[in-house]
């Protein structure tokens, strides 16, 4: 979208009507990127809104997972705990997709269908190992949860920044530059009107005064 402003356009009437058609796209653009911008803002507070409660439903299963923790390294010593950390993979399974959120993708995270067995053995565990180990997977889900909102949130705000930005240049600059160039225009076209009206009189009245002559 090419942008001239008073003195810079040419003061014609094919000009004129280029620069109206212009200022009325950019007119509904910035309709659109307003609409935009209310759909986000709506959006973007409904994800801070399940945010927190995501991280509320957290709380309480992640300090349980946490005890049962504490609990079994009390029982089994650090030593034997870690040593049995060891041999847990260091990473799990999840399956990731995308979904559309005004525009924005987002992505979603979800355990794999796949249940990883128990990567230790009985004879040197014990149930509270079990336990942690459970708390700790149960949580997962929610962790996983919560961690998508954040995302989503970030990526709206992302977004949300950028509509602003257009909706500022259109109102403060692209907008205004297109006014002021109509008004150039308008106003030189009318004083050519004017001089050319004057001199259509002028030359009216040098006739009139040689046929009277």
């Amino acid at each position: 979208m090419s942008v001239a402003s008073g003195s810079n356009v040419l003061p014609t009437k094919i000009e004129l009507i280029g620069t109206r058609r212009r200022l009325a796209t950019a007119r509904r653009v910035k309709k659109v990127l307003d609409d935009k911008r209310d759909v986000l803002l709506k959006r973007l507070d409904e994800m801070i809104q399940n945010a927190s409660q995501a991280r509320d439903e957290i709380s309480q299963p992640l300090s349980d997972a946490y005890l049962a923790l504490y609990d079994a390294y009390l029982k089994l010593g650090p030593l034997r705990l870690e040593g049995i950390a060891a041999n847990t993979p260091p990473m799990i399974e999840a399956d990731v997709s995308v979904r559309r959120v005004v525009d924005v993708d987002v992505p979603t995270l979800q355990l794999s269908e796949g249940e990883e067995g128990m990567t230790y053995g009985f004879a040197d565990t014990n149930v509270a190992v079990d336990r942690a180990a459970r708390e700790m997977r149960k949580v997962l889900p929610s962790i996983f949860r919560a961690a998508e909102f954040e995302n989503a949130i970030f990526r709206l705000a992302k977004e949300l920044e950028r509509t602003q930005r257009l909706l500022n240049a259109l109102e403060y600059m692209i907008i205004p530059r297109y006014e002021g160039s109509i008004r150039f225009i308008q106003q030189t076209l009318e004083e050519r009107e004017r001089e050319e009206f004057s001199r259509l009189k002028h030359v009216k009245k040098v006739l009139e005064r040689k046929q009277a002559a």
